[in-house]
């Protein structure tokens, strides 16, 4: 049957201690950590992709419930569903989409879960619609919806529209979480592989006040001699 009960049973099938364990020490998810409480059950991406493609039908009020369970890999199938229906979708359930999305961006609280699903649903739908939800979650308290707002990016950066990007790395120049001044490092570097002029015009600009995580990132692909000149500004 396609409701949330299934896919929750499956994922329980499919899933490993020793993943489990190995997932749970990679998305810290200890005492203090940014995946504190997180739940693992130990299921491969893969997997989770194939049973995605299994439940793609499921309503959404299925997903939903995927997305309000503790269990990380549940969450993450839900989100794998939700592009693959987005995917498909004529224009006014896409938009219908995306405003389950928005509404449910607190569940979509781990980096893996931003990156699977952030340009391929908001991103996506944004190229051709208003962009300023972006800069709200840019602005927000919560860490997931700041990664968001960049990560979201990505698919514009493919469509060579670097703006925005810019634009939203700029405000997250003062951002105090690791995890942000990666996602910020890693979409300039995007934009640096579509055109180097631009990502070196925003670090003339700015390479002095990013935190050096961020723009270790993006000049990860510049020659040395060029990358120890801007570690050393």
């Amino acid at each position: 049957m396609q409701n949330a009960k299934s896919v929750i049973r499956d994922l329980q099938k499919l899933g490993t201690p020793r993943r489990a364990k190995a997932s749970a020490w990679f998305f810290k998810t200890g005492k203090g950590e940014y995946g504190y409480r997180d739940v693992f059950v130990g299921v491969s991406v893969p997997e989770q992709r194939r049973l995605a493609k299994r439940y793609r039908a499921l309503p959404l009020n299925a997903v939903s419930e995927l997305l309000k369970n503790p269990i990380h890999e549940c969450r993450q199938t839900g989100l794998f569903i939700l592009v693959d229906q987005y995917r498909r979708a004529d224009d006014l359930t896409r938009a219908r989409l995306v405003r389950f999305y928005l509404a449910n961006t607190k569940r979509v609280n781990n980096w893996d879960l931003v990156d699977c699903s952030a340009p391929y649903i908001l991103g996506e739908h944004l190229l051709e619609h208003d962009r300023s939800v972006l800069y709200r979650c840019a602005r927000s308290k919560n860490i997931w919806e700041r990664r968001i707002a960049i990560i979201a990016t990505a698919r514009f950066i493919r469509a060579n529209q670097f703006e925005d990007t810019l634009k939203i790395a700029e405000i997250l120049l003062e951002d105090d979480h690791d995890l942000i001044h990666k996602a910020v490092g890693w979409m300039l570097r995007e934009v640096g592989n579509r055109s180097r002029i631009v990502e070196e015009r925003f670090l003339r600009q700015h390479a002095k006040a990013m935190p050096r995580t961020m723009l270790r990132y993006a000049i990860e692909k510049f020659p040395e001699q060029k990358r120890k000149k801007y570690l050393n500004q």
